[in-house]
Formats: structure tokens, C-alpha cells, sequence
């Protein structure tokens, strides 16, 4: 299991790297492999990791880049590119 998060965690850096270079095509196949790792490990993926890539397209996150970010009252609305929506409460 701990094998499986060290790989989750690298490939979240990889991703977040690859969308900084503009690169959206490589950090979703990096998203889509971490996640893939989690269900074969059946480990949750962390909370950071989740509230940055999108469920619809599997794109790394990046606001102001591919996502847009609003505050609203409690809580805080993701919107991607591809339209999908997430929404959380503020920590």
C-alpha cells in the first residue's frame, strides 16, 4: 500500500509539472494512471489530489489556467473546461 501512495503522490507532481508546461494531454494520462493505481490498491485517492483534477475529463486543475475557482458562501465552486462543476466546503 505505501508503494501505491509514493506512486499516487509522484504522479500528482508529475501532472501539476506537465499542466504548468502547458502539456494537458500528459498530466491527464497522468491522472488517469494514479487513479487507475488507486482502484487496483483500492486506496482512496488524497484529498489534494481530488479537489485538483477533474472527474469528467480527468484534466489537472490548474486555476486561471483550465479551471475557474469561486468563493461563494461556505463553500468553494471548481468549474473546468470541459463544464463539469465540483464543489466543496471551505477547510
Amino acid at each position: 500500500m505505501e508503494i501505491a501512495a509514493e506512486r499516487i503522490e509522484r504522479l500528482h507532481e508529475l501532472a501539476r509539472e506537465a499542466t504548468a508546461e502547458r502539456e494537458f494531454d500528459r498530466a491527464r494520462e497522468y491522472v488517469r494512471l494514479a487513479r487507475r493505481i488507486a482502484e487496483r490498491n483500492r486506496t482512496g485517492l488524497p484529498r489534494t489530489f481530488r479537489r485538483y483534477t477533474c472527474d469528467d475529463c480527468d484534466a489537472y486543475l490548474r486555476p486561471g489556467v483550465n479551471a475557474r475557482v469561486r468563493l461563494r458562501p461556505g463553500r468553494v465552486v471548481v468549474r473546468c473546461d470541459c463544464g463539469a462543476t465540483k464543489r466543496y466546503p471551505h477547510d
